[in-house]
Protein backbone atom coordinates (compact mmCIF):
# COMPACT_ATOMS: atom_id res chain seq x y z
CA UNK A 1 0.00 0.00 0.00
CA UNK A 2 0.80 3.48 -0.76
CA UNK A 3 1.02 6.19 2.13
CA UNK A 4 -2.48 7.71 2.11
CA UNK A 5 -2.98 11.16 2.16
CA UNK A 6 -5.81 12.73 3.98
CA UNK A 7 -5.85 16.13 3.41
CA UNK A 8 -4.82 15.74 -0.32
CA UNK A 9 -8.16 13.50 -0.31
CA UNK A 10 -10.82 16.60 0.76
CA UNK A 11 -8.51 19.11 -1.39
CA UNK A 12 -9.05 16.86 -4.02
CA UNK A 13 -13.18 17.06 -2.97
CA UNK A 14 -12.61 20.57 -2.81
CA UNK A 15 -11.28 21.10 -5.80
CA UNK A 16 -13.98 18.45 -7.56
CA UNK A 17 -16.94 20.00 -6.06
CA UNK A 18 -17.86 16.98 -3.60
CA UNK A 19 -17.36 15.80 0.07
CA UNK A 20 -15.53 12.67 1.26
CA UNK A 21 -17.25 10.49 3.71
CA UNK A 22 -16.31 9.83 7.10
CA UNK A 23 -17.72 7.25 8.79
CA UNK A 24 -17.59 5.54 12.42
CA UNK A 25 -16.95 1.87 13.73
CA UNK A 26 -17.91 -0.25 16.40
CA UNK A 27 -16.87 -3.61 15.72
CA UNK A 28 -14.83 -5.91 12.90
CA UNK A 29 -18.10 -6.23 10.75
CA UNK A 30 -19.19 -2.73 10.95
CA UNK A 31 -15.65 -1.70 9.69
CA UNK A 32 -15.29 -4.32 7.20
CA UNK A 33 -18.80 -2.60 5.82
CA UNK A 34 -17.15 0.63 5.50
CA UNK A 35 -13.93 -0.96 3.44
CA UNK A 36 -16.18 -2.93 1.50
CA UNK A 37 -18.39 0.06 0.40
CA UNK A 38 -15.35 1.88 -0.22
CA UNK A 39 -14.15 -0.55 -2.87
CA UNK A 40 -17.19 -0.97 -4.62
CA UNK A 41 -17.91 2.73 -4.74
CA UNK A 42 -14.66 3.48 -5.58
CA UNK A 43 -14.88 6.18 -3.41
CA UNK A 44 -12.17 7.73 -0.55
CA UNK A 45 -13.72 7.31 3.19
CA UNK A 46 -12.26 8.37 6.45
CA UNK A 47 -12.50 5.24 8.66
CA UNK A 48 -12.89 7.05 12.07
CA UNK A 49 -12.34 5.80 15.45
CA UNK A 50 -15.03 7.88 17.52
CA UNK A 51 -16.94 8.70 20.89
CA UNK A 52 -18.68 5.08 21.22
CA UNK A 53 -16.10 2.77 20.67
CA UNK A 54 -13.34 4.05 22.46
CA UNK A 55 -15.17 3.74 25.59
CA UNK A 56 -16.58 0.18 24.53
CA UNK A 57 -12.60 -1.00 23.79
CA UNK A 58 -10.26 1.60 24.55
CA UNK A 59 -8.04 3.84 21.91
CA UNK A 60 -5.36 1.09 20.76
CA UNK A 61 -7.39 -1.80 20.30
CA UNK A 62 -9.76 0.44 18.23
CA UNK A 63 -6.95 1.22 15.93
CA UNK A 64 -5.50 -2.21 15.83
CA UNK A 65 -9.12 -3.87 15.22
CA UNK A 66 -9.79 -1.19 12.10
CA UNK A 67 -5.75 -1.80 11.16
CA UNK A 68 -6.06 -5.19 10.75
CA UNK A 69 -9.06 -4.61 8.65
CA UNK A 70 -7.73 -2.08 6.82
CA UNK A 71 -4.28 -4.63 5.64
CA UNK A 72 -6.86 -7.16 4.65
CA UNK A 73 -8.29 -5.01 2.14
CA UNK A 74 -6.81 -3.74 -1.13
CA UNK A 75 -7.38 0.02 -0.78
CA UNK A 76 -5.37 2.12 1.57
CA UNK A 77 -7.80 5.14 3.03
CA UNK A 78 -6.97 6.94 5.99
CA UNK A 79 -7.75 6.19 10.06
CA UNK A 80 -9.10 8.65 11.76
CA UNK A 81 -9.72 9.72 15.42
CA UNK A 82 -12.96 11.65 15.97
CA UNK A 83 -13.51 13.95 18.50
CA UNK A 84 -10.13 12.97 20.24
CA UNK A 85 -9.14 14.77 23.82
CA UNK A 86 -6.09 16.02 24.29
CA UNK A 87 -4.84 13.35 26.00
CA UNK A 88 -6.15 10.83 22.92
CA UNK A 89 -4.39 12.99 20.42
CA UNK A 90 -0.94 12.27 21.86
CA UNK A 91 -2.07 8.38 21.88
CA UNK A 92 -3.02 8.77 18.73
CA UNK A 93 -0.17 9.93 17.01
CA UNK A 94 1.70 7.24 18.28
CA UNK A 95 -0.55 4.43 17.15
CA UNK A 96 0.18 5.43 14.02
CA UNK A 97 -3.07 7.22 13.19
CA UNK A 98 -3.56 9.25 9.79
CA UNK A 99 -5.46 12.26 10.56
CA UNK A 100 -6.98 13.34 14.08
CA UNK A 101 -9.56 15.51 14.73
CA UNK A 102 -9.47 17.25 18.16
CA UNK A 103 -12.57 18.53 19.72
CA UNK A 104 -11.71 21.97 21.92
CA UNK A 105 -15.08 23.24 21.39
CA UNK A 106 -16.32 22.81 25.00
CA UNK A 107 -13.28 25.22 26.44
CA UNK A 108 -13.42 29.15 25.98
CA UNK A 109 -12.96 30.47 22.53
CA UNK A 110 -9.20 31.63 23.92
CA UNK A 111 -8.42 28.61 25.53
CA UNK A 112 -9.65 26.64 22.39
CA UNK A 113 -7.54 28.63 19.88
CA UNK A 114 -4.51 28.17 22.85
CA UNK A 115 -4.73 24.18 23.40
CA UNK A 116 -6.04 23.37 19.30
CA UNK A 117 -2.51 25.25 18.18
CA UNK A 118 -0.58 22.71 20.49
CA UNK A 119 -2.40 20.10 18.84
CA UNK A 120 -1.57 21.65 14.96
CA UNK A 121 1.91 21.64 16.20
CA UNK A 122 2.64 18.93 17.32
CA UNK A 123 0.66 16.85 14.91
CA UNK A 124 2.22 18.75 11.63
CA UNK A 125 5.50 17.76 13.24
CA UNK A 126 5.02 14.20 12.42
CA UNK A 127 2.72 14.92 9.52
CA UNK A 128 -0.68 14.31 10.64
CA UNK A 129 -3.25 16.97 9.55
CA UNK A 130 -5.61 18.13 11.94
CA UNK A 131 -9.28 19.01 12.53
CA UNK A 132 -10.99 21.04 15.19
CA UNK A 133 -14.56 22.30 15.95
CA UNK A 134 -15.83 25.44 16.35
CA UNK A 135 -19.48 26.12 17.38
CA UNK A 136 -21.52 23.32 19.70
CA UNK A 137 -23.36 20.26 17.67
CA UNK A 138 -26.38 19.60 19.82
CA UNK A 139 -27.39 16.01 20.37
CA UNK A 140 -30.99 15.58 18.83
CA UNK A 141 -33.16 17.18 20.61
CA UNK A 142 -36.49 19.20 20.50
CA UNK A 143 -36.47 23.08 21.66
CA UNK A 144 -32.74 24.12 20.66
CA UNK A 145 -32.10 27.89 20.65
CA UNK A 146 -29.37 27.67 17.27
CA UNK A 147 -27.97 30.66 17.97
CA UNK A 148 -26.14 29.35 21.25
CA UNK A 149 -24.42 26.95 18.66
CA UNK A 150 -23.60 28.10 15.53
CA UNK A 151 -20.37 28.58 14.88
CA UNK A 152 -19.35 32.76 14.47
CA UNK A 153 -18.06 33.86 11.15
CA UNK A 154 -15.53 36.10 13.00
CA UNK A 155 -14.51 33.36 15.38
CA UNK A 156 -14.21 31.42 12.42
CA UNK A 157 -11.51 33.68 10.80
CA UNK A 158 -9.34 34.23 13.63
CA UNK A 159 -9.48 30.54 14.82
CA UNK A 160 -8.08 29.33 11.68
CA UNK A 161 -5.41 31.88 11.40
CA UNK A 162 -4.05 32.06 14.83
CA UNK A 163 -4.16 28.22 15.28
CA UNK A 164 -3.24 26.76 11.47
CA UNK A 165 -5.76 24.06 11.50
CA UNK A 166 -6.09 21.97 8.13
CA UNK A 167 -10.12 21.51 8.62
CA UNK A 168 -12.49 23.21 10.87
CA UNK A 169 -15.52 21.11 11.75
CA UNK A 170 -18.41 23.88 11.76
CA UNK A 171 -22.01 24.14 13.45
CA UNK A 172 -24.78 25.21 11.07
CA UNK A 173 -27.94 23.57 11.73
CA UNK A 174 -26.74 20.16 12.32
CA UNK A 175 -27.32 17.71 15.30
CA UNK A 176 -25.69 14.23 16.79
CA UNK A 177 -28.32 11.52 16.02
CA UNK A 178 -31.63 11.68 14.33
CA UNK A 179 -34.19 13.89 14.96
CA UNK A 180 -38.43 12.58 15.24
CA UNK A 181 -38.98 16.34 13.75
CA UNK A 182 -38.66 18.45 11.00
CA UNK A 183 -34.68 18.72 10.43
CA UNK A 184 -33.49 22.51 11.26
CA UNK A 185 -32.14 23.98 7.35
CA UNK A 186 -28.51 24.33 7.20
CA UNK A 187 -27.92 28.02 7.28
CA UNK A 188 -26.05 27.62 3.70
CA UNK A 189 -25.06 31.67 3.81
CA UNK A 190 -23.14 31.17 7.37
CA UNK A 191 -20.97 28.29 5.62
CA UNK A 192 -20.35 30.33 2.60
CA UNK A 193 -19.05 33.02 4.38
CA UNK A 194 -16.86 31.08 6.90
CA UNK A 195 -15.34 29.22 3.82
CA UNK A 196 -14.44 32.84 2.21
CA UNK A 197 -12.82 34.39 5.62
CA UNK A 198 -11.00 30.81 6.59
CA UNK A 199 -9.97 29.28 3.04
CA UNK A 200 -9.63 25.76 4.20
CA UNK A 201 -12.33 23.25 3.44
CA UNK A 202 -14.98 22.67 5.80
CA UNK A 203 -16.74 19.77 7.91
CA UNK A 204 -20.09 19.24 8.70
CA UNK A 205 -21.03 16.48 11.68
CA UNK A 206 -24.10 15.16 12.32
CA UNK A 207 -25.31 14.54 8.45
CA UNK A 208 -27.41 11.64 9.18
CA UNK A 209 -31.09 12.43 8.44
CA UNK A 210 -29.85 16.24 6.63
CA UNK A 211 -32.39 16.49 3.40
CA UNK A 212 -29.82 15.73 0.74
CA UNK A 213 -30.31 18.64 -1.08
CA UNK A 214 -29.64 20.51 1.52
CA UNK A 215 -26.12 18.25 2.06
CA UNK A 216 -25.62 18.95 -1.67
CA UNK A 217 -26.01 22.93 -0.77
CA UNK A 218 -23.62 22.48 1.70
CA UNK A 219 -20.90 21.30 -0.15
CA UNK A 220 -21.46 23.79 -2.66
CA UNK A 221 -20.92 26.24 -0.35
CA UNK A 222 -18.01 25.20 1.24
CA UNK A 223 -18.03 21.90 3.24
CA UNK A 224 -16.21 18.68 1.76
CA UNK A 225 -15.89 16.17 4.82
CA UNK A 226 -19.34 14.86 5.90
CA UNK A 227 -19.49 12.72 9.32
CA UNK A 228 -22.66 10.36 9.42
CA UNK A 229 -23.02 7.49 11.80
CA UNK A 230 -26.74 7.21 13.26
CA UNK A 231 -27.74 5.94 9.22
CA UNK A 232 -25.46 3.56 8.79
CA UNK A 233 -25.67 1.93 12.28
CA UNK A 234 -29.05 2.03 11.82
CA UNK A 235 -29.07 0.02 8.53
CA UNK A 236 -27.07 -2.67 10.19
CA UNK A 237 -28.93 -2.98 12.99
CA UNK A 238 -31.83 -3.46 10.36
CA UNK A 239 -29.96 -6.32 9.95
CA UNK A 240 -29.63 -8.13 12.90
CA UNK A 241 -33.41 -7.45 13.58
CA UNK A 242 -34.66 -8.99 10.19
CA UNK A 243 -32.29 -12.05 10.91
CA UNK A 244 -33.24 -12.53 14.42
CA UNK A 245 -36.83 -11.82 13.22
CA UNK A 246 -36.75 -15.27 11.37
CA UNK A 247 -36.74 -17.18 14.73
CA UNK A 248 -33.45 -18.32 16.60
CA UNK A 249 -30.31 -17.50 14.77
CA UNK A 250 -26.71 -17.80 15.09
CA UNK A 251 -25.43 -14.09 15.98
CA UNK A 252 -22.63 -14.91 13.01
CA UNK A 253 -25.77 -14.75 10.64
CA UNK A 254 -27.29 -11.57 11.67
CA UNK A 255 -23.97 -9.95 12.23
CA UNK A 256 -23.23 -10.93 8.02
CA UNK A 257 -26.98 -9.64 7.49
CA UNK A 258 -25.87 -6.31 9.61
CA UNK A 259 -22.69 -5.42 7.43
CA UNK A 260 -24.54 -6.44 4.07
CA UNK A 261 -27.14 -3.95 4.76
CA UNK A 262 -24.56 -1.29 6.15
CA UNK A 263 -22.38 -1.78 2.80
CA UNK A 264 -25.75 -0.38 0.94
CA UNK A 265 -26.51 2.25 2.65
CA UNK A 266 -22.39 3.00 3.00
CA UNK A 267 -22.33 3.13 -0.92
CA UNK A 268 -25.81 5.19 -1.10
CA UNK A 269 -23.90 8.58 1.05
CA UNK A 270 -20.80 7.88 -1.28
CA UNK A 271 -22.51 8.45 -4.30
CA UNK A 272 -25.06 11.30 -2.50
CA UNK A 273 -21.91 12.53 -1.56
CA UNK A 274 -20.77 12.60 -4.80
CA UNK A 275 -17.67 10.78 -3.89
CA UNK A 276 -18.24 7.77 -5.75
CA UNK A 277 -15.67 6.78 -8.25
CA UNK A 278 -13.41 9.30 -7.52
CA UNK A 279 -11.07 7.14 -5.88
CA UNK A 280 -9.30 5.10 -9.04
CA UNK A 281 -8.63 2.02 -7.42
CA UNK A 282 -6.56 0.54 -9.82
CA UNK A 283 -6.72 -2.79 -8.19
CA UNK A 284 -9.98 -2.97 -8.30
CA UNK A 285 -12.89 -3.67 -10.89
CA UNK A 286 -15.67 -1.11 -11.07
CA UNK A 287 -18.13 -4.62 -11.07
CA UNK A 288 -20.83 -3.64 -8.56
CA UNK A 289 -21.01 -6.83 -5.44
CA UNK A 290 -23.47 -8.11 -6.86
CA UNK A 291 -24.01 -10.60 -4.44
CA UNK A 292 -24.07 -7.97 -1.89
CA UNK A 293 -26.69 -5.81 -3.80
CA UNK A 294 -28.74 -8.65 -4.60
CA UNK A 295 -29.31 -9.77 -0.95
CA UNK A 296 -28.91 -7.02 1.63
CA UNK A 297 -31.90 -5.83 0.80
CA UNK A 298 -34.39 -8.36 1.16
Amino acid sequence: MGTVDPLGLVKKAQAGGYAVGAFNMHNPETTQALIRAAEIADAPVFLQVGRAIVPHMGLTEAYEMTRRELDKAEIDVPIHLDHGTYEEVFEAIKLGFDSIMFDGAHLDFEENIRVTREVVNLAHSHGIPVEAELGKIPDAATGINWEDYYTKVEEAERFVAETGVDLLAISAGVMHGVTGIEPQPLDIERIKAIRDVTGIPLVLHGASGVPLDQLQAAVAAGVHKLNADTDLRHAFRAGLEAKFAEGDRQLEDALSLGRERMIVATVEKMREYGCAGTANYATLTSQVDSEVFGGASK
